[in-house]
């Protein structure tokens, strides 16, 4: 939706469309940004720009405004499904436009001020139906974090990992709604946690943990403040660190007296925490942390939830890095809709040659018959790999 506004209606978090000046009259190479810095807030503000134009789907909306509503029957209709190589280019787009919108959420709550998540029911609908096109792309776009991004990307990832689950699930259209709002929201109360301990690269000490966990009252403070909340949205705020065994907090509640939705959200927080890909940290390859959730499913997590998180990610998930039977490695590309253990991957490295290869993607469901299948997972640093890089590449199926 574009408005057009006062300059002093201005906050940090907004998508400026257009400065209503010439190019030689405001202080910026472009027209068109997220406004992210007081810097750049004070230079429009000292400029003779008077009024600009914002997108409020791309950014945040003036304070006080309400969003349009969530869409009518969504998320129907269902789009078709699409190619990794399809849904690529949506995807990365998806990611940083949504990306910038929880930056500013979670800004806003840093600040104390009120979180505006009427604004967020788009980036949720675009999360899903990127999801629906193509479940594992956007997925594992978002495991790729920077140094000092943790937060808003695990919130983006865990939005869509939510998603992933609950369509998988078949949760009705409101449920798959709240998942999603769910995931995004559950780790908002880090935002009041001190940096020093929420970015420390090492572990943390015990009086650290502690001040750790406070994220979760902190969290659920600011949610019950905040209007157009739903409960369970609260709910799994409250319980996405309580483990079946009673051994999580803050609570330590057990086995059905946790939600459905707060299973879920804790065997994907913990997914995607130890999956993420960081300048301090390798992450471990997603198939072995998923062996690491099934170990503990008897205990920590909802065994039946896990199995069902593991069909519907994939038991190689996306951007997982695999030896094949053919000597070499490949990167998971795809799903298969027939078969979790014939996806489609890109294929970078000859074992038998200890040398990199052109990168080219390959069927393995058709290949099954020439007897190329996998064999196991690998880890990237290991062989000086990038299967990050790898996913962002378009290139055209090869055939042998």
């Amino acid at each position: 939706m574009l408005k057009t506004i006062h300059k002093n209606e201005l906050r940090l978090g907004m998508y400026i469309l257009d400065l209503n000046r010439g190019w030689l009259d405001h202080p910026f190479l472009r027209g068109s940004f997220m406004l992210r810095s007081e810097a750049d807030l004070a230079r429009i503000l000292a400029s003779s720009v008077a009024e600009v134009r914002i997108d409020t789907l791309k950014g945040l909306d003036v304070a006080g405004e309400t969003a349009p509503p969530w869409p009518a029957g969504f998320p129907d209709p269902a789009p078709a499904r699409t190619s990794h190589a399809e849904e690529l280019e949506t995807a990365l787009r998806i990611r940083e436009e949504a990306g910038e919108l929880i930056r500013g959420m979670l800004l806003d709550a840093r600040m104390g001020r009120q979180v505006q998540v009427e604004r967020l029911h788009p980036v949720v609908e675009r999360i899903t139906r990127s999801i629906l096109r193509n479940p594992g792309t956007l997925v594992s776009l978002c495991r790729i974090r920077e140094a000092d991004g943790a937060t808003f990307r695990h919130s983006l990832s865990a939005c869509a990992l939510m998603i992933l689950f609950g369509h998988h699930l078949k949760l009705e259209p409101e449920a798959l709604r709240e998942a999603g709002m769910a995931g995004m929201l559950h780790d908002i109360g880090k935002m009041r946690v001190p940096d020093a301990i929420l970015n420390k690269p090492g572990s943390l000490s015990e009086p650290e943990f502690e001040i750790m966990k406070s994220h979760v009252p902190l969290g659920l403070e600011t949610l019950r403040q905040t209007p157009g909340i739903s409960p369970s949205v609260i709910q799994v705020a409250a319980e996405h660190h309580e483990r079946m065994d009673g051994s999580g907090y803050p609570a330590g509640l057990r086995g059905d007296a946790i939600s459905r939705l707060g299973r879920m959200a804790a065997i994907i927080d913990v997914y995607d925490a130890i999956t993420s890909i960081r300048v301090y940290y390798h992450g471990i390859e997603p198939a072995a942390a998923l062996q690491h959730l099934f170990q503990r499913g008897t205990g920590q997590f909802d065994g039946d939830l896990v199995e069902h998180f593991i069909q519907a990610i994939g038991i190689y998930p996306v951007g997982s890095l695999v030896r094949l039977a053919s000597g070499r490695l490949a990167v998971v590309l795809e799903q298969q809709q027939d078969g979790l253990l014939r996806p489609k991957v890109r294929v970078l490295y000859d074992l038998r040659q200890d040398r990199a290869l052109e990168p080219f993607d390959l069927d393995l469901a058709q290949e099954a018959q020439a007897g190329d299948s996998i064999l196991g997972h690998e880890e990237p640093w290991s062989w000086a790999v990038d299967p990050a890089a790898a996913l962002t590449r378009v290139l055209p199926i090869a055939t042998e």
